[in-house]
């Protein structure tokens, strides 16, 4: 059911606040923040495997209504090119950063067959071996999200025709899969069920754009996401022994219910009260961080379950230093969450510049 430890993502390109023509555009520090924020999540989450991560901030759900938001705002201009540019600056990072983890699985045994061709454009997940898994496992997001931009065209029209009812069926796909018909096996299957769990989410990010949220009642609100979030919660603990935890990455169903739930106050209070997290430029530390967190997102997204990796044989190095086994917490969780992050930036500065030249931008160490 594509349920491979979800917990991780990126929305894409840059969001914008609206400006008058005479000022440059401005940064929307409210998205750019929950980006910001779903990425460290989804380092987290890999460090540590909390189970409850989903629940505290379901990360994938906030990601892809963002994107959502984003190509209802892109499909102003004519579709074939807004899909066009999306594909330009997607596939060159996934290109730079498959090109080491295919050799690597080459040398470690790995024959491929003639679905490589998903590691060309991944419409379907591309294969790997085991020994590569955890570094290409991660490809799923990438794989739904492109899909989401060749449909959004199309999902654009039909939820323009009638936005509430729209929204509220795009929760019956995943419904019918859980409990009418499971859908094929294979990739095929797998990305209906991504889909299928994301959809409202992608949706919602449309109603952001368009007004939608804007329109409703708090009340509607409130009832709609308490709702929403009570029967994904019920449905996760309630089947906790079925899926062998109540971690709704491995759960389809309550995933896209919680996820619509908390989703839908987010966006309609930026909508409501259009919160901008204007004071964040006033701190330039954290400012900074943002954005490089936002330049670089498909960078730190590809590269750092492979940052994770490498951090296990280096900590093991360490035990080597006697300094270093007494005064370092070379056994904490903790410690492998640091070392993770000092690798991270590491990619980011080799690697991230691949983005600039994607988005025809001169090449940078950072942003």
């Amino acid at each position: 059911m594509g349920a491979h430890r979800r917990g991780r993502g990126l929305a894409g390109v840059s969001v914008r606040e609206a400006a008058p023509a005479s000022a440059p555009p401005q940064r929307d520090r409210y998205f750019d923040t929950l980006r910001a924020l779903a990425l460290i999540r989804v380092v987290g989450y890999h460090t540590f495997n909390w189970a409850w991560a989903g629940l505290v901030f379901p990360s994938m759900g906030i990601m892809f209504a963002l994107a959502g938001t984003l190509m209802a705002k892109s499909l102003e201009r004519p579709a074939p090119k807004v899909v066009r540019s999306r594909l330009r600056r997607l596939l060159p990072p996934f290109w730079f950063w498959g090109v080491f983890v295919v050799l690597a699985m080459l040398l470690h045994g790995w024959m491929p067959d003639w679905r490589i061709v998903y590691w060309i454009v991944p419409l379907g997940d591309p294969p790997g071996n085991a020994w590569g898994e955890q570094a290409w496992e991660i490809l799923w997001y990438l794989r739904t999200y492109l899909w989401f931009v060749l449909l959004s065209p199309l999902l654009l029209r039909v939820f323009r025709l009638a936005p509430l009812p729209v929204l509220v069926l795009s929760l019956v796909p995943v419904l019918v899969l859980n409990f009418v018909w499971a859908g094929p096996d294979g990739r095929i299957g797998t990305a209906l069920w991504d889909l299928s769990t994301y959809l409202c989410c992608w949706l919602l990010g449309f109603a952001h754009r368009d007004g939608v949220l804007r329109r409703m009642r708090p009340a509607a609100v409130v009832v709609l996401s308490l709702a929403a979030l009570g029967f994904g919660g019920w449905y996760a603990l309630a089947h906790r022994a079925e899926f062998g935890t109540y971690d709704l990455d491995e759960n389809p169903l309550a995933q896209a219910f919680w996820s619509a739930g908390f989703v839908l106050p987010l966006l309609w209070a930026k909508a409501r009260f259009g919160i901008g997290f204007a004071r964040l430029t006033r701190f330039r530390r954290t400012n900074r961080v943002v954005t490089v967190f936002n330049a670089r997102a498909v960078t730190i997204y590809l590269w750092h379950e492979i940052a994770l990796l490498l951090a296990v044989p280096l900590i093991d190095r360490f035990w080597d230093v006697p300094a270093f086994e007494s005064y370092l917490p070379l056994d904490s969780q903790w410690f492998l969450f640091g070392v993770g992050w000092l690798l991270i930036g590491v990619f980011v500065l080799l690697c991230g510049w691949v983005e600039d030249v994607a988005a025809r931008k001169r090449p940078r160490l950072l942003p």
